[in-house]
């Protein structure tokens, strides 16, 4: 009997984590993938790069980057492995969501939402923008899957209600948990401590009841050696498994700490708005309520998000003699053709 080649060899093996990971949770997985998107230049690569304790400068996101880190579980035994994500360009590539995360990898996929805490009046668009298209992505994923295996997809819609608190019934009436495990990081904390202390508390109990509708966990980080470590952990926690957190910081003063399911509506209050202003917003929900009301105090800039957008053709650190030498010479032609172009139609219109 003839020997099985690698690739024979291969395909059993993935044969065979398909009809494990099927079975549910009982089987450890030794992958998982975790996707940050958020603010435009607003840290998510330094925060990889710490994760992986690269110490490297952080270079801009172009589009859509990978990278992956590994950690070993044992003596002998194969390391866990963690593919990391990156969108770029804020929200105006909201197209390449699609990627990264697919059928394959959703039961094993996390999202970290990183948001610029000094630019307040670009938060809730970007917020808004990035969740929405994500989840509606990961919506289709689970019906899909729903199609194939209604075990796995109910499982995980079942999983994500788990994490909220049984101690606060009345929530689950107005909350609508990520259909995936989601993290909300505030970034530039060094910068949004020195804002005024009324505009740090609407900012705060905003994003921990946006932090809460979704079931997500949410902390705020800057460069300070102690917030990256506390950020470190956690997003170990979504890659390799590892136990979460139970502390929590809830104090407007401090960098916020709050690990998904361990805040409330009720510790959170109401939006900071008079009680006889509520009535005239006109809210179509308990989110769209608190946005009304944050963008009234914050009103979102109307600009373009594709204008920032750098071409990468002339950007210095991808730079190729050869490469640049000939897109000279084609941008050349190319002006050259529409010159010619132009006196054809001119001449056509003088002899008719």
């Amino acid at each position: 009997m003839p020997s099985e080649t690698l690739w024979e060899i291969a395909k059993a093996e993935v044969e065979k984590r398909e009809r494990n990971g099927s079975e549910g949770d009982g089987v450890e997985i030794g992958e998982k993938s975790v996707f940050f998107i958020g603010s435009k230049n607003g840290g998510k690569t330094t925060i990889i790069l710490r994760c992986l304790d690269r110490d490297e400068p952080p270079k801009p996101t172009l589009a859509l980057e990978y990278t992956y880190g590994r950690r070993a579980k044992g003596h002998n035994r194969p390391k866990d492995i963690a593919h990391l994500w990156e969108l770029g360009g804020g929200t105006s590539l909201l197209d390449l969501i699609s990627i990264p995360i697919t059928g394959d990898t959703l039961r094993t996929f996390s999202v970290v939402l990183v948001l610029d805490l000094s630019k307040p009046n670009d938060l809730w668009s970007t917020m808004e923008n990035l969740l929405q298209a994500t989840k509606s992505h990961v919506d289709k994923l689970i019906m899909k899957l729903g199609k194939i295996n209604s075990k796995a997809a109910s499982e995980m819609r079942q999983k994500m209600w788990s994490n909220m608190q049984k101690d606060h019934p009345q929530d689950r009436e107005l909350i609508d948990p990520f259909p995936i495990p989601l993290v909300i990081i505030g970034s530039k904390y060094d910068i949004f401590q020195d804002f005024d202390s009324e505009k740090r508390k609407v900012i705060c109990k905003t994003l921990r009841f946006v932090a809460h509708y979704y079931g997500a966990s949410l902390m705020f980080t800057s460069k300070s050696e102690a917030l990256l470590l506390k950020i470190r952990g956690v997003i170990n926690q979504l890659a390799f498994g590892i136990d979460k957190s139970k502390s929590i910081c809830v104090d407007q003063n401090k960098p916020l700490f709050i690990t998904a399911g361990l805040d409330s509506l009720s510790h959170i209050g109401s939006p900071p708005v008079p009680d006889n202003d509520i009535g005239k917003l006109h809210a179509q929900s308990p989110i769209d309520l608190w946005k009304k009301v944050y963008e009234k105090l914050f009103p979102p800039k109307s600009i373009n998000t594709l204008k920032d957008i750098k071409d990468p053709a002339k950007d210095p650190q991808y730079a190729e003699s050869e490469v640049d030498e000939m897109r000279i010479q084609k941008d050349q032609e190319l002006e050259q053709y529409k010159r010619s172009s132009s006196k054809s139609w001119k001449q056509i219109e003088l002899d008719s």
